[in-house]
């Protein structure tokens, strides 16, 4: 699994909506940007500013590659429920599709508040409310579902983004669901999320199986009849971390 080809692509369905909230987030006159969660830089290295930019990960090959591909960013190898940075460090903190793989969002959320003024999650999905079209693709999704389960995320997560930002203390600005996201609009799309696919299915459901529903996937797209959808969510506030008592 190409994992950083797999977080390029989530980079792609986020770049619209990332341009328009980092400049409401005061991106241009920032000093000091941190991402939780960087992975292998598809975030970090988009961006075009000024100011210094730190990225956190808990896995050392993920960094390793986020050296190469964003060298002059400030790499931490830490883990985002404890954040390794004095309080109020950083102008803009942001993570994208982090909060549903963590054991506890609100206490990453509440470290994201203690070290930034403005605070973004820019992508959480939410898998309860996932739309497959046609019918017969319903397991698919179930399956990917439960998968993600298994791997110890939250696939609800993306309804419960606000509700977390308003219990870290963030002063919510701006929340909801991403408009106009489309997932494998293209062949080397629909390649990319099948490569995902297969391998987070491989040891939970039989290979026949899972090629059965690729076959049908790839059917229903040819004839126009595929419809994708898992709603996912971006929040934005500022940090009351000042006025908190700590």
């Amino acid at each position: 699994m190409n994992w950083h080809s797999r977080y390029l692509q989530q980079a792609a369905w986020t770049r619209g909506l990332r341009a328009y909230l980092f400049e409401k987030a005061g991106f241009k006159t920032a000093r000091r940007i941190l991402e939780v969660g960087c992975g292998t830089g598809a975030i970090l290295r988009d961006l075009t500013c000024t100011a210094a930019l730190h990225g956190l990960d808990l896995d050392p090959g993920s960094l390793a590659e986020c050296r190469k591909n964003v060298p002059a960013a400030s790499l931490t190898h830490g883990d985002g429920h404890f954040l390794p940075y004095p309080d109020q460090a950083f102008d803009i903190v942001y993570c994208h599709f982090l909060l549903l793989w963590v054991k506890d969002p609100l206490q990453v959320v509440g470290e994201m508040a203690r070290v930034g003024r403005c605070v973004l999650a820019l992508a959480e999905p939410d898998y309860s409310q996932r739309v497959d079209q046609p019918p017969g693709l319903q397991p698919l999704g179930q399956w990917q579902t439960e998968a993600l389960r298994r791997q110890g995320a939250n696939p609800s997560f993306g309804a419960m983004l606000a509700e977390t930002f308003f219990q870290a203390g963030i002063r919510l600005v701006e929340t909801g669901p991403i408009q106009g996201q489309t997932v494998m609009n293209s062949a080397t799309d629909w390649e990319k999320e099948w490569a995902v696919i297969e391998s987070d299915l491989e040891e939970m459901v039989p290979g026949e199986e899972i090629q059965k529903m690729k076959k049908l996937d790839e059917t229903a797209r040819r004839l126009e009849e595929r419809t994708l959808h898992v709603p996912t969510f971006f929040a934005w506030g500022m940090s009351n971390w000042e006025s908190s008592p700590h």
